[in-house]
This record gives C-alpha cells, sequence and structure tokens, in this order.
C-alpha cells in the first residue's frame, strides 16, 4: 500500500524519514512487531523506554494514518482497540534487523535486548522472509508457516532474561 506523500522533497529518504523519522514511531512498530503488543494498554505498560501515554497515542494515530499500522476495535471492549501491522510495516523487518545489527556493532546494547538482533543478524535474509511470513499470518490472516521464528526469538529473549536473573 502506498501513502501518498506530501514531504519537503520527493526523495524517497526523506519520505521514509518523515514517516518513521521520529524515535517513537520505530519504537511503537518494533513493539508490536518484536513483542507482539497489540493494543494501547500492552504498548504503554510494557514499553522498555517508558513512552509517555500522550506521545504513544499521537504515534499510534500517526500510524495508522499513514498505512504502517491498521486499528481494529476490540471485539471485547467498544473503546479499546487492537493494533495489527500492516505489509508495509512488516516489509520494514530487512531495515529494523539492519539497524539493530548496527547498533549492536557501534553502541553498548543490553544482552537480553540485543538477543534478537544477534539471531536475525545471523540468520540473515532467509530468516528475515520467515518472520515476515509470520508476521503475515499473526496480522494479515495469511496461512500459518511452518516454522515460527516469533517464539524462537522470544524463546531467546526470555532465556537472556533469565540468564541476567541468575548472574
Amino acid at each position: 500500500m502506498r501513502v501518498k506523500q506530501h514531504g519537503r522533497s520527493g526523495c524517497p529518504i526523506n519520505l521514509t524519514l518523515e514517516q518513521l523519522g521520529d524515535r517513537w514511531s520505530l519504537i511503537v512498530i518494533r513493539d508490536v512487531m518484536f513483542g507482539n503488543r497489540r493494543s494501547y494498554g500492552e504498548l504503554l505498560q510494557n514499553s522498555e523506554e517508558g513512552i509517555a501515554s500522550n506521545i504513544l497515542a499521537d504515534r499510534l494515530k500517526r500510524l495508522t494514518a499513514t498505512g504502517l499500522l491498521d486499528r481494529q476495535n476490540d471485539p471485547n471492549h467498544r473503546q479499546k482497540g487492537i493494533y495489527s501491522l500492516t505489509e508495509s510495516s512488516i516489509q520494514l523487518v530487512p531495515l529494523l534487523a539492519h539497524m539493530a545489527a548496527w547498533g549492536r556493532r557501534h553502541t553498548h546494547p543490553s544482552r537480553e535486548l540485543s538477543v534478537r538482533a544477534e539471531i536475525l543478524e545471523k540468520g540473515g535474509p532467509a530468516l528475515w522472509d520467515a518472520f515476515m511470513a509470520e508476521l503475515r499470518h499473526l496480522h494479515l490472516g495469511a496461512a500459518p508457516p511452518a516454522r515460527s521464528v516469533f517464539d524462537e526469538l522470544q524463546a531467546a529473549y526470555l532465556k537472556a532474561i533469565q540468564s541476567r536473573k541468575k548472574a
């Protein structure tokens, strides 16, 4: 899905940054993608970075308006929404994998929060494709994949947290 852009220039890097360039937009997409946090409450309560409620509300509106997230009413509560990735945001997996790999090499990330990045980097494009297929299943209703990359990433993350607690 292409969203009509009214940016400062028609440069694709500029237009991408205008949609994703602020810190919180990518963090929200990351949390929906890797944490399977699908509601405002889950995103707010489980934010490692401590996103403010007004910032989260603004980013969710912005990301749905630009077509990076889809919002459906929660069937159990009329005023709540369930957020899903769109095909456009699912296609950000390689970009996020590259950003995370760069961050692992050039910053000092925590072990538990970088373990998924390490797996994605080592797995490369084949793993990214498998993960995107699974995200299409989880968010877009596509057929379930044979492999659950999400479960592999989550298991590695939980193992890293347990190792930290024992240390």
